[in-house]
């Protein structure tokens, strides 16, 4: 059964869920003042929430896809990373370099976690 949750003005869902798997559309900084440390931790930040209102959390990202609009920023990105993603979990990730994402988006990320089964 696929599962669809946050319908989006009219365009999209949020989230799609089939067999256990979380499907994350693109989510983008709240506050795109802030540079790319600031707007990755409010990304991020965004994808461990939503990970735990559906019952799943930072562990079970099984790959994540960064749009960027400037590739040079990555350190800033992967400081952000580090912080929310231990070792032990990282996700296999792409980042991808994109001409524009919208006023001030400096990124948008989409992801594939696991939603753990209760036994």
């Amino acid at each position: 059964m696929i599962k669809r949750i946050l319908p989006y003005e009219g365009l999209l869902h949020e989230v799609v869920e089939h067999a256990g798997v979380l499907y994350i559309g693109g989510i983008v900084p709240e506050d795109t003042s802030r540079d790319m440390s600031g707007q990755a931790n409010d990304v991020l930040g965004q994808l461990s929430q939503l990970l735990k209102t559906l019952g799943s959390d930072m562990a079970n990202v099984l790959q994540v896809t960064i749009f960027m609009t400037d590739l040079s920023e990555k350190a800033a990105l992967n400081a952000a990373w580090k912080a929310y993603f231990a070792e032990a979990h990282l996700p296999a990730r792409a980042a991808v370099g994109v001409a524009d994402l919208g006023p001030g988006v400096k990124l948008e990320m989409t992801a594939i976690a696991a939603r753990p089964t209760s036994t």
